[in-house]
């Protein structure tokens, strides 16, 4: 596949502070890219690189096939990004706000019409944007950055502060857009979000990239728990069968690593050596559980990574 953007050993440092150390990114045409990683990890200061808004100490990076020797990008102008909140006039209305946008970028104003409807603003798009909810400021920052058809879409936690329904309808409108040809890299804090919206997902961890695979592969090796009176002559039992290495006992519970489809041969092999079995039950890891068991040793960077809200770069000051 074709990747509509890539970074190679990017790199940005604050004196001692590391912000975001050697980072190889691969974002694929057509998908959504979850950039995924804790408060401070050095996802918004990855994203204000790729903008050209910071420049990076080291490393390289291209985005929708330029060479990748300059920066900031040629590219820029066919990429459409919403970095933090979104800031507008709170006298206009959302529609006179994306109009007066709309002018300095050459776009008709039936472009405007047809990315109202899209963000599903079309029926508030005459009220002041000061009478908008968090979710409407953060729908009308999307319809700002889709005005120019943009190749890549770059958004810097698009849900973040609201509240269900409006996480919900910026998921739709997101996946809409996929559909529709448009790359989108998302960076986000949110493990559950990230499962839901995403095809593929990069994980930083004090600036550094720990893994980068597809959403599916990122469930974890699941175990089977298996509660049986006597404990004793179940794992003996159960190590003979399936080998005492896939067996591990927790207080009551006996944890046995193998496929969730061995289950219903496991309780017969258990009830025919007269060992009653009160309780299977298949654990699937989630995407927190994974996380933490892939940043964990993956702590030490060069120098410190840069809290929020230090070092010296645009915008409002924060590195993260």
């Amino acid at each position: 596949m074709t990747t509509a953007l890539t970074t190679s050993g990017l790199t940005k440092r604050y004196g001692s502070l590391v912000a975001v150390d050697g980072l190889d990114l691969h974002v694929r045409t057509g998908e959504v890219y979850g950039f995924l990683g804790p408060n401070g990890a050095g996802k918004t200061t990855t994203l204000r690189m790729l903008l050209g808004l910071v420049r990076p100490t080291a490393g390289s990076l291209s985005i929708l096939g330029d060479n990748g020797r300059a920066w900031p990008s040629p590219a820029l102008g066919r990429v459409g990004a919403l970095i933090e909140g979104p800031a507008f006039y709170p006298y206009l209305s959302g529609q006179e706000n994306l109009r007066a946008l709309a002018r300095r970028a050459r776009v008709s104003r039936e472009r405007v019409t047809e990315i109202l409807e899209l963000v599903d603003l079309d029926q508030r798009a005459k009220d002041r944007y000061a009478t908008y909810s968090l979710g409407m400021k953060q729908r009308l920052g999307l319809a700002a950055a889709l005005l120019k058809r943009p190749e890549l879409l770059v958004l810097d936690e698009p849900t973040n502060g609201l509240d269900p329904v409006g996480m919900a309808d910026m998921r739709r409108t997101i996946r809409r857009l996929a559909e529709d040809g448009c790359t989108v890299l998302l960076s986000s804090h949110l493990l559950t979000e990230v499962r839901l919206i995403c095809d593929r997902v990069g994980i930083i961890h004090r600036g550094r990239l720990v893994s980068e695979r597809p959403i599916g592969e990122l469930g974890g090796a699941g175990r089977l728990s298996v509660r049986a009176d006597p404990l004793e002559r179940a794992q003996d039992k159960l190590g003979r069968l399936v080998g005492p290495g896939a067996v591990r006992r927790s207080d009551a519970d006996l944890h046995l690593s193998v496929d969730a489809g061995m289950a219903p041969a496991i309780n017969r092999a258990l009830v025919a050596e007269g060992i009653a079995v009160s309780e299977l039950r298949w654990h699937q890891p989630d995407l927190e559980e994974v996380f933490l068991e892939l940043t964990e040793g993956n702590g030490a960077v060069q120098g410190n990574a840069a809290p929020e809200g230090n070092g010296n770069v645009g915008g409002n000051g924060h590195v993260s």
